[in-house]
């Protein structure tokens, strides 16, 4: 299994803290917010990783992790030199992907900091037989969140920042998925925004019943706007 990290974006929500640091390297409990993905992938025994950032943004990224010997594992780069989507981010990684790795990835979205280990939920999925897996997490305001329907172990259906939620279990944007991901990637079409959305390749699973998921017990949080990355850092600092 390869480690995929989606580190890119302008970090727009978070100006002017972004205005010449890219928010990935923002610290979040004394040490990058980078840093934390890499370290959640090692500790689930995942040490082939890309990073996927902007050209803007390489630099400061590769300086900081480098090939990845600090850190226990091997990193790579690849530039999505426009605003394509994350859909079309995770189809710049199916040749690594593919490349002694079976297809298999887990993708992290950057800016995700999280307490549990992926561990067990890389062995579980490994042991079934879905071909996606889903991390959720239960919170008390989930109009803000992507909004899981769960049904007997499995994702029916994924609704955007619901009026009215059908369940408080939000996507976190922590995916497992297999060699059937980059299919879909490669024939989306862009949406009204002009993007390949990570929701589509989603929904591809969810439509043959394909997307499992579990959920994260201790803490967890996004860090792309000021107020959740102060969250993020109460958190990690374990306040």
């Amino acid at each position: 299994m390869k480690g995929v990290i989606l580190a890119g974006g302008t970090g727009s929500r978070l100006y002017p803290l972004t205005k010449v640091v890219n928010k990935h390297l923002l610290p979040i409990g004394g040490k990058p917010m980078l840093q934390h993905c890499v370290e959640k992938l090692v500790e689930a025994e995942i040490t082939d990783i890309m990073v996927i950032t902007g050209g803007e943004h390489l630099g400061g990224i590769a300086e900081f992790l480098g090939s990845g010997k600090d850190f226990d594992c091997n990193v790579t780069y690849r530039v999505q030199d426009r605003a394509g989507g994350i859909a079309e981010a995770l189809g710049l990684c199916e040749d690594f992907a593919l490349t002694n790795g079976g297809g298999q990835v887990c993708v992290l979205l950057g800016d995700n900091v999280f307490e549990d280990s992926l561990l067990p939920f890389r062995r579980e999925w490994e042991d079934s037989s879905f071909g996606a897996m889903n991390i959720l997490k239960e919170v008390p305001d989930p109009e803000r969140f992507g909004v899981a329907d769960v049904h007997e172990g499995r994702i029916v259906g994924i609704e955007e920042k619901p009026k009215v939620p059908k369940s408080n279990l939000a996507v976190t944007g922590i995916y497992f998925y297999n060699e059937y991901a980059f299919k879909v990637a490669r024939d989306l079409e862009p949406s009204a925004r002009g993007e390949l959305e990570i929701s589509d390749i989603n929904n591809a699973y969810i439509a043959c019943g394909e997307m499992a998921c579990e959920r994260f017990i201790g803490w967890w949080s996004d860090a792309g706007t000021h107020e959740s990355y102060a969250v993020a850092n109460k958190l990690a600092r374990g306040e």
